[in-house]
């Protein structure tokens, strides 16, 4: 599930369609975006991608469909970002599950590697740890997998909740797993944000191409 239903206001843009991955200068601007690249990262990983909008709901319409993903919309997206999970957990357990994993759209996806690690250490949890989170340089990030009972403790949860509180109070449920990329912790809010990202994934691939 991707959490898309934001206004991108600091951004200026929405960040949903921000081009992604970079492309040499040389060559012509990518022609997925965060949204579309975040669709392609879940979907070997998951029955179906959810993706919830807001008031972009148009806008972000033909990259959904265009990925065969399912699109929902939060009715009341000026309640905020807890407001559009919970319309998808909601969406998620009409649909006949009960486990999903969960990103927002304002971050590149993780590699592979990292997603699959993250599958393993969910699938082999104990049976009280209710979520597996990725941690980085003792940070939490994203993606975020959770069961059928950490759904419940978000669906229960007035309106007012953040997901971070809930994970704090529940974070003996809750099986952190340590991994070495550092995107599962980064956040582009600005168009300063944009920019270094870009500078620092063009960086990561010359040195990758020089070692090579």
């Amino acid at each position: 599930m991707i959490l898309a239903a934001g206004e991108s206001t600091r951004m200026g843009r929405d960040k949903a369609l921000l081009p992604w991955p970079p492309t040499p200068s040389a060559m012509p601007p990518a022609t997925q975006t965060f949204l579309s690249a975040a669709i392609y990262a879940l979907s070997p990983l998951t029955e179906m991608v959810i993706v919830v909008a807001g008031k972009n709901e148009k806008a972000l319409a033909p990259f959904v469909y265009a990925t065969a993903a399912v699109l929902v919309t939060n009715p009341e997206p000026d309640r905020g970002q807890f407001s559009s999970l919970q319309v998808g957990l909601r969406e998620v357990l009409n649909r006949g599950r009960d486990a999903a994993i969960i990103t927002h759209v304002d971050r590149p996806p993780v590699s592979a590697g990292i997603m699959e690690k993250l599958r393993e250490a969910f699938e082999n949890a104990a049976v009280d740890k209710w979520s597996v989170i990725p941690e980085y340089g003792g940070k939490h990030g994203h993606p975020i997998f959770i069961g059928r009972e950490m759904i419940e403790v978000f669906l229960r949860a007035p309106g007012s909740s953040t997901a971070r509180d809930l994970e704090h109070e529940n974070r003996e449920r809750i099986e952190y797993v340590p991994v070495n990329d550092p995107l599962v912790v980064v956040n582009v809010n600005t168009p300063e944000d944009y920019q270094a990202l870009l500078s620092q994934s063009t960086a990561l691939e010359h040195q990758g191409s020089s070692k090579a």
